[in-house]
């Protein structure tokens, strides 16, 4: 039972409520969901290699769900009222930016490609893990130094002159260590916590927001939440490259509505402009996107429901495109009612993102109270 933002349960002996929480005033986090994010953060997954992860994530994710589906490519969808007919999405992403080599030289250097959005001028100097069949093998991101460089005219790290050095002088050296065209390249930082409330890691983008719709699936569990719809708690794979696979797993759900979470940029650090990149800020709140392919009266209930419950927001505007999987599940099977929450972040693409501990929380509860608010059957057409 929910009154007042409190939360209660009924005794067997006495049938006294008892209140559990505030969700204003407590964290919903606890040692169990943070070791959790903290095993799925460090456990690489690029795009195309998502699966070890997803097994992180719906092990995570079992005792609160009643079945699971899997596709082909690597999604992975928690169900609670798998046989209703009526279809909730709650969505992120579970696939990081990474690296392919390309080609290996006569010396043993390594050339790279691209697999997603990664920042060659964040490359240099960078530790890497090459990933093979015999395992992890080690190389660096190097780069010429500062005595060697011509400073009349100095060269910016760019995808065709940055290279890995695995320690070896000979193509052949490399090939002996497994390694070859297609092996996948991933960054090893893994997660800490800095000044007590700023999570920092590489795949944040967006490996948060498989976490949080995880904890919305924990809560309505821990909280016996009855739903009157069937919800559909899904990690997507391959968003970096196009979000191919929140296109396919759409098809496969055919969802009346969906709220898709990913990150957006803090546009207060260095370097941004504020007149085109708006003003978003970590730690005030989570950010509701206005686009064309989110659905206003869904939008509509999200911000109502937090101005209600008193969760702090943002709003951004976004041209055309989202550019998340929010324009895949909105633009698929004839049209579904669609939204866009997404988690204020610093330092998109690098392996040092930054999010604020407070907007994971209200991105969290944002969702599982709209979810409280949708209707069996709401059809939010503008007609009626």
């Amino acid at each position: 039972m929910i009154k007042n933002g409190f939360i209660f349960t009924e005794t067997k002996k006495n049938k006294t409520f008892i209140k559990l929480y505030k969700m204003a005033t407590k964290s919903i986090l606890n040692k169990k969901s943070l070791d959790f994010l903290e095993k799925y953060l460090n456990n690489a997954a690029p795009t195309g290699y998502e699966w070890e992860g997803q097994k992180i994530w719906m092990d995570y994710l079992k005792p609160y769900v009643d079945e699971f589906i899997t596709d082909t490519y690597g999604s992975a969808v928690g169900v609670i009222n798998p046989d209703a007919k009526y279809k909730v999405v709650i969505e992120g992403h579970a696939d990081e930016i990474s690296w392919y080599v390309n080609y290996i030289s006569d010396n043993g250097l390594i050339y790279v490609i691209r697999n997603g959005g990664s920042d060659h001028q964040i490359a240099p100097s960078k530790i890497v893990n090459i990933h093979t069949k015999n395992g992890i093998v080690k190389g660096v991101f190097g780069w010429p130094a500062i005595h060697t460089r011509d400073k009349a005219n100095e060269q910016a790290p760019k995808p065709d002159n940055i290279t890995i050095d695995t320690g070896c002088s000979t193509k052949e050296e490399v090939e002996a260590l497994g390694i070859h065209v297609g092996c996948v390249i991933t960054y090893p930082d893994e997660f800490h916590i800095l000044n007590k409330n700023k999570f920092v890691c590489r795949a944040l983008d967006n490996r948060m927001g498989g976490f949080m719709i995880a904890e919305v699936g924990r809560l309505l569990k821990e909280n016996n939440i009855k739903l009157p719809f069937g919800l559909y708690i899904t990690n997507s794979v391959q968003e970096e490259i196009g979000l191919r696979g929140a296109e396919m797993i759409t098809q496969t759900i055919k969802p009346n509505v969906a709220i898709v979470t990913d990150v957006t940029h803090d546009t207060t650090t260095p370097m941004i402009d504020k007149k085109s990149a708006g003003h978003l800020e970590i730690g005030k709140g989570p950010v509701i996107a206005y686009a064309p392919a989110v659905q206003q009266k869904l939008r509509d209930l999200i911000t109502e429901t937090a101005e209600a419950k008193k969760i702090p927001f943002q709003r951004s505007a976004l041209s055309r495109a989202t550019g998340t999987d929010t324009d895949a599940f909105a633009y698929s099977n004839g049209g579904v009612a669609s939204a866009l929450i997404s988690l204020p972040l610093r330092y998109m693409h690098t392996t040092v993102e930054m999010v604020h501990r407070e907007d994971v929380e209200n991105v969290i509860k944002m969702i599982y109270e709209t979810l409280l608010n949708i209707k069996d059957g709401e059809t939010f057409s503008y007609f009626e």
